[in-house]
């Protein structure tokens, strides 16, 4: 009897098992439909079904503050035969997530574990940020499930943009907006052009219905060295402007004074104490003949003392950390770093005060006030009737140079009780000069003679950045490893240099080369390949879709010239190459006169970008360049 009740709970389960089984494994037409996508969407695992995130606020009487809503849902489908990946949402201090959870396709819950804990970052010392998240196993191809999430922000200037791109291909996207009549709240559309978004709204019962449609839209591009998303991907800027609550109307973010008023609002908190600094400002001023060296002294003493960090916990993301803490501690993000430069500055003497701006990675400016348009603290120095913006985080700009990440960008400055809107200085690619020379001479099938390189600008700052990055103990047998590219057919040796601590100099670096299998003898030919230095070479970019942004505009010059042999003339060189585009000029020439071949090359990069519409272009020469380089010059006896 026990062995027959045995035999029928295990058929039960097995029954039930398949039942459930067939309950959630893929239908043929699901199974049809994947293979369709996978054709569409060839490097993509997944594909969303349909996504929709749906938003809506609320008042918080007891913090007299605005809170949102944000409810998403996603239908997946595995496009490929097995897929895993994580579904995670981030939240922090400001924010909590509600309910997180994974579904099949028969609405019953999955198994899968959510693991919630701090984000970690390479980049990021510490901050505030927490995910949840969840390893997904799609068995088969044509698998599905349904996730759901419920977020809640606390106040709603942090609530900034939805974007329709996400990292998987969603053939329908749905982003709806419930606004209630108190709340005053304009949605700014990005990049829509090109685009088929649907838009409708709607009244009803006190509340604005908006809502955004869209289809078939790709994958985020997966391209390093991007710009960032807001120039390139369709999104909505929210900005929360202001609710009127019990016949009250409260302003929120409604231009830049009112996003500048709150930033004030932080800095009220602050409670520097500048006595610890002082001895170090009297020492770093004391023997300073002019008003510039103090200043000087001062901004390079930090950009050398003070260790980067970045640090977002909460309001900490935004407010700076008193200069004390910064100075005793030497560490601190931008915002810490920029506070010790001014108030050094201040008891040196000087004008210096608090700046918020936007990288170029964001493509906001302040006619949008809102929390997404700044990302960066700088100080600004007012002296003899000129702006100076001092970036402590740029160890190796002079006074007066600027990094590309923020030139040309809106730079908001304290200026009391009101601000100061001002443009940060943009330069020419000149001013970023990069020059090589060196002058060879055969000796034994050997390429042997002088080099020289020369920096100015952020060339310059990214040749420190490298060189400081060597172990101290190691910087002689790193830097010749450095000229000699790391190829053991090059020795560079004798390096005689500038001085690296002087910002305001030309960098400089004399050595000599010595290179192997570069020249061959045959009778009465010697053949010769020139080219070691191989700039650009592996350039090549391949099913790029957006544009490549370098971290500088870029001049950089090489020429190197040969000693012809007594006895020998030239018979063969490679041919000139050359190309102009929009952003790149670039010209590669071979010359030749009795006595040495001059071998020169120049490579501009006017805005420290290639542009999408420029890749194929770029591709189609970087190929003839390389073809180039592989050509060998022929001198006879």
């Amino acid at each position: 009897m026990k062995t027959t009740l045995k035999w029928m709970a295990l058929l039960c389960f097995f029954a039930t098992t398949a039942f459930s089984q067939k309950n959630i494994d893929p239908t043929p037409e699901d199974v049809q439909r994947a293979k369709q996508l996978r054709e569409k969407y060839s490097k993509d695992d997944i594909a969303v079904l349909e996504s929709t995130d749906n938003i809506s606020f609320d008042f918080n009487k007891k913090g007299s503050k605005v809170t949102v809503n944000h409810n998403s849902k996603e239908h997946l489908m595995n496009i490929n035969y097995r897929a895993d990946i994580h579904k995670y949402e981030f939240y922090d201090s400001e924010s909590s997530i509600e309910s997180f959870s994974m579904k099949y396709r028969n609405d019953k819950s999955t198994s899968f574990f959510v693991k919630d804990e701090f984000y970690k970052d390479k980049d990021l010392f510490y901050n505030d940020a927490k995910v949840k998240y969840m390893t997904v196993d799609f068995p088969v191809q044509g698998y599905t499930y349904r996730y759901e999430m419920q977020k809640k922000y606390d106040d709603v200037k942090y609530f900034t943009t939805l974007y329709f791109n996400d990292e998987y291909p969603i053939l329908k996207k749905t982003i709806s907006f419930s606004i209630p009549s108190w709340l005053e709240v304009e949605l700014k559309e990005f990049n829509f052009e090109g685009y088929k978004i649907n838009k409708t709204s709607r009244q009803e019962n006190n509340i604005t219905y908006v809502t955004y449609t869209m289809e078939d839209i790709p994958a985020v591009y997966k391209d390093e060295d991007a710009p960032g998303r807001s120039y390139t991907y369709p999104h909505i800027l929210v900005l929360a402007k202001s609710f009127t609550k019990d016949g009250a109307q409260t302003t929120l973010f409604k231009t830049s004074d009112d996003l500048y008023k709150w930033y004030k609002s932080l800095l009220a908190m602050m409670t520097d104490d500048t006595t610890v600094m002082k001895a170090k400002v009297a020492e770093l001023t004391a023997n300073a003949k002019t008003d510039d060296e103090k200043i000087k002294n001062i901004y390079y003493w930090v950009q050398d003392n003070i260790r980067y960090i970045a640090f977002e916990d909460g309001i900490a993301g935004f407010k700076p950390d008193e200069s004390n803490n910064v100075f005793e501690k030497r560490y601190g993000d931008c915002k810490g770093m920029a506070n010790l430069i001014k108030q050094m500055l201040k008891l040196a003497g000087f004008d210096a005060r608090l700046s918020w701006i936007g990288t170029k990675h964001i493509a906001y400016d302040y006619k949008t006030p809102s929390l997404a348009v700044d990302n960066h603290m700088i100080c600004t120095l007012m002296y003899k009737g000129k702006k100076y913006f001092l970036d402590g985080t740029e160890k190796f700009n002079s006074l007066g140079e600027y990094a590309e990440r923020i030139q040309n960008k809106e730079v908001m400055i304290e200026d009391g009780d009101k601000c100061i809107i001002d443009k940060i200085p943009t330069v020419t690619y000149a001013a970023n000069k990069e020059q090589f020379k060196a002058t060879l001479s055969i000796v034994n099938e050997r390429l042997t003679g002088n080099c020289n390189h020369n920096y100015i600008g952020e060339s310059r700052a990214q040749f420190l950045n490298i060189y400081n990055s060597f172990e101290t103990n190691k910087k002689k047998e790193r830097l010749e490893g450095y000229l000699s590219k790391q190829d053991k057919n090059i020795l560079a040796s004798d390096i005689k240099t500038s001085d690296f601590q002087n910002r305001d100099a030309k960098l400089n670096l004399d050595y000599k080369i010595n290179i192997a299998n570069k020249v061959s003898s045959f009778d009465n030919e010697i053949y010769i390949d020139l080219e070691f230095m191989n700039e650009f070479k592996g350039f090549a970019m391949k099913d790029r879709k957006v544009d490549y942004e370098m971290d500088y505009k870029t001049d950089y010059e090489s020429q190197i010239n040969l000693v012809i042999p007594d006895g020998y003339k030239v018979t063969r060189m490679p041919s000139n190459l050359s190309i102009k585009e929009n952003n790149f000029d670039i010209n590669i020439t071979f010359d030749k006169t009795d006595k040495e071949i001059i071998y020169k090359k120049s490579f501009i990069f006017k805005n420290g970008c290639i542009k999408a519409s420029e890749i194929d272009k770029w591709n189609d020469f970087n190929k003839k360049m390389i073809e180039n380089y592989n050509q060998q010059i022929t001198i006879t006896k």
